[in-house]
């Protein structure tokens, strides 16, 4: 009977150091650690801020940090990155479409095809997983009220109007993704002359695509090639600034892409998700840019045309065709304005 008592006893004695070893190790082991998302992005924080916050508040165990920058600066910056041996974004979400087909065919873009999709619409029809458009970006001419009393009613204007010389101004299509596609729009519906037409009126090159808007709504300039969002930002405080849209309509999507190399794949793709969802494109809408769904509604303040009609009034691009004349482009555009320097 003692054995069997002291074996009884031993039992419950190692029994104890056992379920004591496991308690140590659930309470020694570390927390795991949270997801985290680097977006490059040329979008405006009054653009991406808001997006952002709408998915923590709806993944909060995803921490989010996002660089603004120009599109040419992010490229410069990715290509100095995949030198390196590693690009450090997981997600690139900006207006200079042809980068996007660059990216695809250097194989840094992972393939993804949102479950979303199904509910947007698509401005690419060769569309094939590697990016998706998460806005339809519009450019008008911005004009200063105090200085155009009469709106320009087509693009010509600004290259022979009186109140438009020396006063007109063009954001630098190598530092612009938005500016770029303008400058190579316009090009595809008017000629190359168009663009001579306007330097030769005195337009102005400026930095980039809010500079141009700043220094209309200052006075400095009579009018611009503006962004819509950006010009809603400036109109939203005050400035005596108004987008006015010629017929041949500037639309430039705006994709988002999921970066191959990315060590936060399911993080990324859920922050693609909301991108699309009905919540993040109302964000879109509530700035002043068009969205990609038809179940969203636009204020009518910023006077934007519905997302289908959007994509039936904008010239229309062989985006395969611009990536080739992409060098060409900014480099006549800098030999023909930087003398304005």
């Amino acid at each position: 009977m003692g054995r069997r008592v002291l074996f009884f006893v031993l039992s419950l004695f190692s029994l104890s150091l056992f379920l004591t070893g496991c308690g140590d190790t659930a309470e020694n082991k570390e927390p795991e650690k949270k997801q985290k998302l680097l977006i490059y992005t040329s979008m405006k924080d009054s653009l991406i801020g808001g997006i952002v916050d709408g998915f923590k508040r709806e993944h909060p165990d995803i921490e989010v940090e996002y660089k603004t920058a120009g599109a040419g600066k992010l490229m410069k910056q990715i290509a100095e990155e995949k030198r390196d041996g590693k690009i450090l974004a997981d997600i690139i979400w900006t207006s200079e479409v042809p980068d996007f087909y660059q990216m695809k065919e250097e194989g840094i873009l992972a393939k993804y095809k949102p479950q979303a999709f199904k509910e947007i619409l698509n401005p690419f029809d060769d569309y094939d997983d590697f990016f998706t458009a998460a806005r339809l970006g519009t450019l008008g001419v911005v004009i200063n009220t105090d200085r155009v009393k009469t709106p320009p009613v087509a693009w010509e204007d600004m290259a022979a109007g009186e109140v438009y010389e020396n006063a007109f101004g063009l954001a630098d299509p190598s530092k612009s993704g938005t500016s770029f596609m303008s400058i190579a729009l316009l090009k595809k519906q008017f000629g190359w002359g168009y663009i001579e037409r306007l330097h030769k009126n005195g337009a102005v090159k400026c930095e980039g695509s809010s500079q141009v808007i700043e220094d209309t709504a200052s006075g400095k300039l009579a009018a611009c090639i503006g962004v819509d969002y950006v010009v809603a930002d400036q109109i939203d405080k005050g400035a005596h600034i108004a987008m006015v849209y010629p017929k041949e309509m500037v639309v430039v999507p705006s994709p988002i892409a999921i970066f191959k190399t990315s060590d936060n794949m399911d993080a990324a793709k859920a922050f693609v998700e909301y991108m699309l969802s009905k919540e993040a494109q109302q964000k879109i809408a509530d700035v002043g840019t068009i969205p990609v769904r038809n179940d969203v509604k636009i204020p009518e303040k910023y006077r934007l045309p519905s997302p289908e009609d959007a994509m039936k009034m904008g010239i229309k691009v062989d985006y395969l065709d611009t990536l080739k004349h992409k060098d060409e482009i900014n480099k006549k555009f800098a030999e023909l304005f930087d003398n304005n320097d």
